[in-house]
């Protein structure tokens, strides 16, 4: 005689039961391997990875066909991510990308390109389009911005094309727009 339930009496209280010790084997197996933690007082600031930004822009200066600038940003500004790509297709080109942590914790990214403004804006930001301009100092950025979205800067710089994107505030913008503006193209 069998000990068990018949399947039609099983309801959601033994499904709870029966899920319990797969619960905890997960739990144990995570913890063994040190892939989840807990903390009583939420999320922590994670270690900002090690960027070598000068490095890689002289880098980016000497293997690519455009001028580069390496921003005197605020000392307090961390990089932490950097990239090469390329657009395809027409008024495409070679693409560097670094990124910052400011001070503030937000998260801010350069990209300077030789592709056209339209191309830059395209492969960077989608289907948005202009909403409108800021001129700082001797520069013009148009300014890409939507409600739901991280706000974007481009300036043409002759031989290249800028984009500033991010989470900063407005003078995070204002601050790396003026030190890109400010740098000298490094020596090929």
């Amino acid at each position: 005689m069998s000990y068990q339930k018949p399947r039609i009496l099983l309801n959601y209280k033994d499904l709870f039961f029966s899920l319990i010790p797969l619960v905890l084997i997960v739990v144990v197996f995570a913890g063994v391997a040190s892939q989840c933690s807990f903390a009583a007082k939420g999320p922590t600031q994670g270690a900002i990875p090690h960027f070598d930004i000068k490095s890689a822009l002289a880098s980016d200066a000497k293997s690519l066909t455009f001028p580069i600038r390496n921003p005197a940003v605020p000392a307090d500004w961390t990089p932490n991510s950097g990239s090469r790509a390329s657009i395809a297709g027409p008024g495409g080109g070679a693409v560097s990308t670094v990124g910052y942590i400011t001070h503030q914790g937000t998260y801010m990214q350069l990209t300077q390109t030789d592709a056209t403004e339209e191309a830059l804006a395209r492969f960077v930001l989608g289907s948005r389009y202009a909403s409108g301009t800021q001129p700082l100092g001797n520069q013009q950025w148009t300014v890409y911005a939507e409600p739901t979205e991280e706000t974007a800067w481009i300036a043409d710089l002759g031989a290249a094309r800028v984009l500033i994107k991010g989470a900063g505030n407005e003078g995070a913008f204002k601050t790396l727009a003026e030190a890109v503006a400010a740098a000298q193209p490094l020596a090929r």
